[in-house]
């Protein structure tokens, strides 16, 4: 029986408590063997935006998953280099693993720019695209893909679309917080925390001092 994997692509600055319920609810929903977690090198539309380092990012990221017997990190595109692109990924591992099937996960704000990415109706044909929409927002616009995908591909992908709850909790905020020196407790995984604070992550003098349990 072929291998169902799920693709967890995104920046992971830092990983946090949202990202690993994500995963967890699309490991369940799509019933998937596996989920693999893939840090960017740089994002396309981030290319202004300098991430935290790699080794830093890839150690949180391996601190946050632990144990999980699932759960999985792929650091192919921090090994690529240059601008992270999915379709050049997902070319990658159909041809080491061919008989796999893949699942993209994408969120509802990715789909807003799905246009724009490189060859769109390229990484709809290579995976099963799984659109996660967070409680509390309104329906999805499907019709950021009518111009790049015929209506039956459409729909493939809207049956797959699964809902996630209202948790309100975004990378930008975790750093935010440790520069205000504010408790970013139950926010991510309590190693993370304890990773951010031993090497003085985003933090000034004070906001380190605040930050000490």
């Amino acid at each position: 029986m072929a291998k169902r994997i799920g693709i967890f692509g995104g920046s992971f600055d830092p990983v946090h408590l949202g990202h690993l319920i994500i995963a967890e609810q699309f490991r369940q929903a799509m019933q998937l063997d596996r989920v693999r977690f893939i840090p960017t090198k740089i994002s396309p539309f981030k290319t202004d935006q300098v991430p935290t380092s790699d080794k830093q990012r890839l150690e949180m990221l391996r601190l946050a998953i632990g144990a999980h017997p699932q759960f999985e990190i792929d650091d192919r595109e921090i090994r690529r280099g240059g601008i992270s692109y999915t379709i050049d990924t997902l070319r990658e591992m159909q041809s080491e693993d061919p008989q796999a099937e893949w699942y993209l996960l994408l969120g509802a704000d990715s789909l807003v720019d799905f246009a724009k990415w490189k060859e769109p109706l390229d990484v709809l044909q290579q995976a099963n695209v799984v659109v996660v929409r967070r409680g509390g927002i309104g329906g999805l616009d499907w019709s950021q893909l009518a111009s790049i995908a015929p209506q039956e591909v459409i729909d493939q992908v809207r049956q797959r679309a699964i809902e996630f709850p209202a948790i309100e909790i975004s990378s930008r905020d975790v750093r935010q917080r440790v520069r205000d020196g504010k408790s970013i407790r139950y926010l991510v995984p309590a190693a993370v925390e304890a990773y951010i604070r031993e090497h003085h992550l985003w933090q000034s003098a004070s906001a380190g001092e605040s930050m000490k349990p």
